[in-house]
């Protein structure tokens, strides 16, 4: 069978009934927009041709068990596997969000203890906790957006090239995010350690 010739979709039905060579023509046609939806977000090579690696290693997984979904493109499909992966590379990090809300206020100061109670401490890693149970709670495109600028430092001319819109939709979508993450802040009832949100 000439893999060259068919589409993805028909790629993925291939490899699936056992077609391994059907994989390969996918890797090769897509690795390249993969690698770069990583490295535009750890900024590492290393990094990310491991994450590389392992987002069609996850591919395999998800196919050969039957979960892959149709409805979407495979391109955005695995693209999607990537930026999650890279994602969850900063969160083992521990990387924490510096997000400035949309009237110019931090929802964490830059403060700097130079001792810090237990308490504290457990208290910061609560709020950080539920910070990131909010952003989950985001619209997809939204939540992407506000991803990939706080925790992954990237720039709104990088998000625009790695999502695939303008620079003014990425922009509009982080605002949107920012007053929609000011609102759950508000309405949720965790008590937060004031030392971390501005007032």
């Amino acid at each position: 069978m000439n893999t060259v010739q068919l589409n993805d979709s028909a790629l993925v039905t291939s490899y699936i009934a056992g077609n391994e060579s059907a994989f390969e023509e996918l890797v090769t046609r897509h690795k390249s927009k993969v690698y770069t939806t990583i490295l535009l977000i750890v900024k590492d090579t290393y990094t990310a041709e491991d994450l590389l690696q392992e987002t069609f290693v996850k591919a395999i997984h998800t196919m050969k068990s039957g979960r892959y979904n149709e409805e979407g493109k495979f391109s955005s499909w695995i693209c999607r596997i990537a930026h999650n992966l890279a994602i969850d590379y900063f969160r083992r990090e521990k990387r924490s969000p510096m997000i400035t809300l949309e009237d110019g206020s931090n929802v964490f100061n830059t403060l700097s203890f130079s001792e810090e109670s237990v308490e504290s401490v457990r208290i910061k890693e609560e709020t950080h906790a539920r910070l990131r149970e909010l952003i989950q709670q985001l619209p997809a495109a939204q939540k992407e957006v506000l991803i990939m600028r706080h925790y992954a430092d990237m720039s709104f001319q990088e998000i625009a090239e790695a999502t695939g819109v303008s620079i003014n939709t990425a922009l509009g979508r982080m605002r949107y995010a920012l007053i929609n993450l000011r609102k759950k802040m508000s309405n949720d009832k965790t008590a937060y350690d004031q030392n971390l949100y501005s007032s």
